[in-house]
């Protein structure tokens, strides 16, 4: 084999006796968990909103920005249901770019896998701690998950692992609500057979031993837009397209038919700023159409304390080093306006 093996990882639960999860913070952990799985089955009318940075790059700073969200979200829990963001690995298809805390938990040095599991622990036990708040991460590799699966309170699958056969067996087995983002090309039916194989029970190989799962109900649906052959973005979150999901659908004996809408990456093409105009189109068609206001369950949104992005090594506290973000002042009036539009 061409590899150099350099050190034995520490296995899960390991990692769990380094930062255990206490029984204040567990009771935490389960009620925001029911309160999430409850808007996705519809017994809960509350607006999901997935909202923090592109990357989890730094733990002060993404703390920072979650504290920010208690009084926001005492202000509008009556709507909204705030899942803040904390994406701790990034896709990086070409080997380039800031791969996330978990390889690098230091974005200006070398990859060290070890101290970025730690890292990656660490930063969702003390938002649980500290702020009250369970949180969103990215599922980019299935093996890892069990290092968080006792604090987390959603996950997504990227729209490059959505058709990885290891994804939807994972997904399968996941206590919490999962999202799985249409791939890249656009195909819903990608997307439709992710889900319709995380709803049902299996039996594979993880981490080296064979297990069985139940099936997750609360598996559903995120537009991110898509890229044609020629590299152009297109949207999918306009009227016609929402439709056309409920469509999808109705064609499956699906659980808890949602869709969380993303409002970056393709549908803004990555412009941060139009996700505000994005969501307003978006309520306004859940307005018009009884369909398209079951099915839509939240947004998810790119958020730091500071507008748009920098390169890594540039130093500014709470602004991107991957995708540029919407600034906490744009963001805060955006809660609000959000909480103001619904009914």
């Amino acid at each position: 084999m061409n590899m150099e093996f350099e050190r034995r990882l520490a296995i899960p639960a390991e990692v769990k006796e380094m930062y255990p999860l206490t029984g204040k913070m567990a009771d935490i952990v389960e009620k925001k968990r029911a309160e999430i799985k409850s808007v996705f089955e519809g017994r809960l009318n509350k607006l999901l909103l997935i909202i923090g940075p592109c990357s989890a790059d730094n733990e002060e700073s993404v703390i920072d920005y979650i504290s920010r969200l208690i009084p926001v979200q005492e202000k509008v829990k009556d709507k909204i249901l705030i899942v803040p963001r904390i994406y701790t690995n990034k896709p990086r298809t070409t080997g380039a770019g800031y791969k996330g805390m978990l390889h690098q938990p230091d974005p200006s040095g070398k990859p060290d896998m070890f101290k970025g599991i730690i890292a990656t622990r660490h930063i969702h036990m003390r938002a649980v701690e500290e702020t009250g708040f369970v949180c969103a991460d990215e599922m980019l590799y299935p093996e890892n998950y069990q290092y968080l699966d006792d604090v987390l309170g959603y996950v997504a699958v990227g729209a490059r692992s959505v058709e990885d056969q290891q994804h939807r067996l994972t997904a399968s087995g996941i206590e919490v609500p999962v999202g799985m983002k249409n791939p890249t090309s656009g195909d819903y039916s990608v997307m439709m057979n992710a889900i319709l194989a995380a709803q049902h029970p299996h039996t594979f190989i993880y981490r080296g031993w064979e297990v069985h799962s139940e099936g997750n109900p609360h598996t559903h649906a995120i537009l991110r837009g898509s890229t044609n052959k020629h590299g152009n973005n297109q949207q999918n979150y306009h009227y016609e397209d929402l439709i056309r999901l409920c469509d999808f659908y109705d064609e499956r004996a699906l659980k808890n038919p949602s869709v969380i809408i993303d409002t970056n990456h393709s549908n803004s093409n990555k412009n941060p700023f139009e996700q505000s105009r994005i969501i307003m189109d978006v309520l306004n068609s859940a307005r018009h159409s009884e369909r398209v206001s079951k099915l839509l369950k939240g947004f998810m949104i790119e958020s730091y304390i500071e507008d748009g992005a920098q390169k890594v090594g540039e130093g500014i506290y709470g602004k991107s080093i991957t995708d540029p973000c919407l600034g906490w002042e744009k963001s805060e009036k955006l809660i609000y306006d959000i909480a103001e539009k619904l009914k």
